[in-house]
């Protein structure tokens, strides 16, 4: 049996992992930071990945209207799983908050995340959409 090369090993980690977002120092134990870039780009032109940040990768899915790869969570689940693995404590936005506990009727629109007191100025979204960060 032939050895896998490490754009095959990256995908075969991708496949079997949980979580479904990943950062680019969870690749280090692939090869170098060059190799890893090369391997994750390779990852993304085939649809096994979305770039949703810098350094901020996800798991994708082949959108059933475009057909185009899109993220297999929704963008503040992402934010979420990003942030902490960041190291970030977050929660979902207030007024998602009151629409769960159902003091609201009105569905929150924007993606926000609640970072408390953490200063945060990363750039989290994708397809033009972007999470939004309050206090």
């Amino acid at each position: 049996m032939p050895k896998m090369n490490l754009e095959e090993r990256i995908e075969m980690s991708i496949a079997r992992s949980k979580p479904n977002v990943f950062l680019r120092k969870d690749f280090e134990r692939f090869g170098g930071y060059d190799q890893v870039g090369r391997a994750l780009r390779a990852a993304i032109r085939k649809g096994f990945l979305v770039k949703a940040g810098y350094g901020i990768y996800v798991k994708a899915k082949k959108s059933s209207i475009t057909g185009n790869p899109i993220p297999v969570v929704p963008l503040v689940q992402l934010g979420l799983e990003a942030l902490s693995k960041m190291g970030v404590e977050a929660d979902v936005g207030a007024s998602a908050k009151e629409y769960i506990s159902g003091k609201s009727t009105q569905m929150p629109m924007a993606p926000v995340v609640n970072i408390g007191k953490a200063r945060v100025a990363r750039k989290i979204g994708f397809g033009g959409k972007q999470i939004r960060y309050e206090k």
